[in-house]
C-alpha cells in the first residue's frame, strides 16, 4: 500500500508548465511546428514532454512517420490537460485584465498587413479616448484570448466559441500571380490549372488554415515554390514571381505589380469578426473600443475587405 501511494504522489510531483509542451504536441502532431508555436526549439520540446512522461511513469505519444499521435493514455489525459491550461488562462487573464484596466491599454490582435492599414482609425480612437492606448499584437497565428495574450482580436475564419464579438466585413481571397510570372509561365484559367503551375502556400506553422488546405484539395500534385508563415510573407513570394498563391484581395488588389488570375474563391471567403473574452467585453476600456469599431464600420470594409 505504502509503495503504490508512493508512485502517486511522485507521479502528481511534475512541473505544470510541462502541460503546455505536450499540448502542442498533440494539437500540431509534431515536435517541429510545436517548438514554433511555443517559440522555442524542437530540442526543448522533445525534453520536457519526455520529462512529462517520466515523472507522470506512462507515455503520452508516439512517433509515426508521419510525425506524432496520442497513445490511448494521452488521449485520455488531454481533455484534463486542456481543463489546466484553461483554468491556469483564467488566472492570468484576471491579474493582468485589472493591471490593463488600470493603465488603460487595450491589446489587438491582428495581421501585421491590416495595422498601417488602419493607423488612421486608431488615431481617431485616441482623439476620442485620449486615455486610452491601442497596442498592436501582430501575427497571423491565432492569439489565445482566453489565455490572456490580447484582449481583442480582428480574426477572419474559424473562431472559438469560448469568445465573443460580431461580424465587421467579409474576408475575400483571389489567386493572384506578378506580372514576370505570367510573362515567363503564363496564368491559370481555372482552378483545375494550378496543378500545372508553381504555388506559394503556408508552411507548418499554418497547416491548418484555410489556404493549405483548398491547395491540397485542388492542386494536390501542383510543385509549392515556397512557403511563409505569414500573409505579408504570401504577397512578397508572389511578388517575387516565385509561384502563384491565394492572396486577400484587400491587400493584393493594391499592389501594382499583382494580377488577379482567377475570381474570388468562395471556399477561402469568411467574416472577419472583432472578439474577446466574455469577461472582458464589459470592461470600460474593451466596451469603448468595440462601440468605437461598430461605428467605423464602414471605414473597416475598405481595410479590411477592399
Amino acid at each position: 500500500m505504502r509503495e503504490g501511494a508512493a508512485e502517486l504522489h511522485n507521479a502528481a510531483m511534475f512541473d505544470w508548465n510541462d502541460l503546455k509542451f505536450f499540448l502542442a504536441v498533440a494539437r500540431h502532431g509534431s515536435t517541429i511546428a510545436a517548438g514554433k508555436a511555443l517559440r522555442v526549439s524542437q530540442s526543448t520540446v522533445h525534453r520536457r514532454l519526455s520529462e512529462l512522461e517520466g515523472r507522470i511513469g506512462r507515455k503520452l505519444v508516439t512517433r509515426t512517420v508521419a510525425g506524432y499521435r496520442l497513445t490511448e493514455f494521452g488521449t485520455a489525459l488531454l481533455p484534463y490537460a486542456e481543463r489546466v491550461e484553461a483554468s491556469v488562462g483564467d488566472f492570468e487573464r484576471h491579474l493582468t485584465g485589472i493591471e490593463r484596466d488600470q493603465s488603460g491599454v487595450i491589446r489587438v490582435t491582428c495581421p501585421e498587413p491590416i495595422v498601417q492599414r488602419m493607423t488612421p482609425l486608431i488615431e481617431r480612437f485616441h482623439a476620442r479616448h485620449p486615455k486610452l492606448r491601442v497596442e498592436f499584437v501582430m501575427s497571423d497565428r491565432y492569439l489565445d484570448l482566453l489565455k490572456g495574450e490580447a484582449d481583442v482580436a480582428f480574426r477572419s475564419g474559424d473562431t472559438d466559441d469560448d469568445l465573443v464579438g460580431r461580424k465587421i466585413a467579409d474576408s475575400i481571397w483571389a489567386v493572384y500571380a506578378s506580372r514576370t510570372y505570367i510573362e515567363r509561365h503564363g496564368k491559370p484559367d481555372r482552378v483545375e490549372d494550378l496543378s500545372h503551375h508553381s504555388l506559394v502556400s503556408f508552411d507548418e506553422s499554418l497547416s491548418k488554415h484555410r489556404v493549405v488546405t483548398w491547395l491540397k484539395t485542388v492542386a494536390p500534385d501542383a510543385k509549392i515554390a515556397a512557403r511563409n508563415n505569414s500573409v505579408l510573407g504570401l504577397v512578397y513570394a508572389v511578388k517575387s514571381g516565385l509561384g502563384v498563391g491565394p492572396l486577400p484581395t484587400a491587400i493584393a488588389d493594391g499592389e501594382q505589380d499583382l494580377v488577379r488570375v482567377l475570381a474570388p474563391i468562395p471556399e477561402l471567403a469568411r467574416s472577419w469578426r472583432l472578439l474577446t473574452h466574455p469577461d472582458l467585453r464589459r470592461t470600460p476600456r474593451v466596451a469603448a473600443f468595440f462601440d468605437f469599431i461598430v461605428g467605423e464600420r464602414e471605414a473597416l470594409k475598405t481595410i479590411l475587405t477592399g
